[in-house]
């Protein structure tokens, strides 16, 4: 799996904002009042589950936010796998400030840990074949570059960030221009020679006009079953990239994967990944 790191200066918005949202107007009032502020504890973020690691460098950020007087020493790193009761991180340092930092640290690492867990899983279903796992743009707003990182640390790739990294003609894109030529000819006047092209077709008769017409670098077969996904892939011929799209579960992946297709894409590695048991024990 993939070690992929962001610049800590690009993650810390994302944390300082969570942090601000936890701690609210007067702080952290429960720790104020029952923790003097000279104890100190050891505490260490243990996998309650077997997993695939994420948000490791997003829980230092979050307890050095707090305090930069804390030590933070991370046992896992970010696209590691790790086993039930195995130690991830340990932190030293005043315990109020550990407290404070607990919720936030907690929340990234078991969400982004289970959208890592769900893209391995859907890797391991792709091995003998060269598809690739990709995510989309199905993201929790405000949270999109963190939750692309756990896909990258669970061995997928990142499909676009934002609407103008590349064009994606959907079908609703074509309903309104008036069809496949219609919208590819309308790209092909518009479109930088720096910018790929990609356009979602969900019948064969709609894939043979994009051959036809020219100007797309990739195909979006959207909701196909695998015979016609299989039978897609022949008429393109290596022509253009493959993506294929639309109920990807995992217990498909596997036989969509033997297709030949060159990406799967799946909204679901980053809406309905089930967060990894993670807890803090002092």
């Amino acid at each position: 799996m993939t070690h992929a790191t962001l610049p800590d200066i690009v993650l810390e918005p994302v944390v300082r904002a969570a942090l601000m949202e936890d701690l609210g107007q007067y702080g952290d009032i429960t720790t104020s009042a029952v923790i003097p502020a000279d104890v100190r504890y050891t505490a260490r973020l243990n996998a309650r589950a077997d997993g695939m690691v994420s948000g490791m460098q997003i829980a230092r950020i979050a307890f050095h936010l707090v305090d930069p007087s804390l030590t933070v020493e991370t046992l896992v790193a970010d696209g590691q796998p790790c086993r039930k009761g195995e130690t991830l991180m340990v932190i030293e340092g005043a315990a109020a400030s550990i407290l404070s930092a607990e919720r936030v640290a907690l929340n990234f690492a078991g969400r982004l840990s289970g959208t890592a867990s769900m893209t391995a899983a859907f890797v391991a279903e792709t091995r003998g074949t060269d598809a690739r796992i990709t995510c989309t743009r199905k993201t929790t707003p405000g949270l999109r570059t963190v939750e692309k990182l756990a896909v990258l640390h669970g061995g997928g790739f990142n499909h676009r960030f934002s609407l103008s990294d590349a064009i994606l003609i959907k079908d609703n894109h074509i309903a309104a221009a008036g069809g496949v030529r219609a919208v590819l000819e309308a790209t092909k006047a518009a479109a930088s020679h720096m910018v790929k092209v990609e356009i979602e077709v969900d019948r064969l008769d709609q894939l043979a006009e994009v051959l036809e017409v020219g100007g797309a670098d990739v195909a979006l077969l959207d909701n196909m079953d695998t015979p016609t996904i299989r039978e897609a892939v022949k008429m393109v011929a290596g022509r253009m990239v493959v993506e294929a799209s639309g109920n990807m579960v995992l217990e498909r992946i596997a036989e969509v994967a033997a297709t030949g297709v060159d990406y799967i894409s799946s909204g679901a590695l980053t809406h309905s990944a089930r967060t990894l048991d993670i807890g803090l024990d002092f």
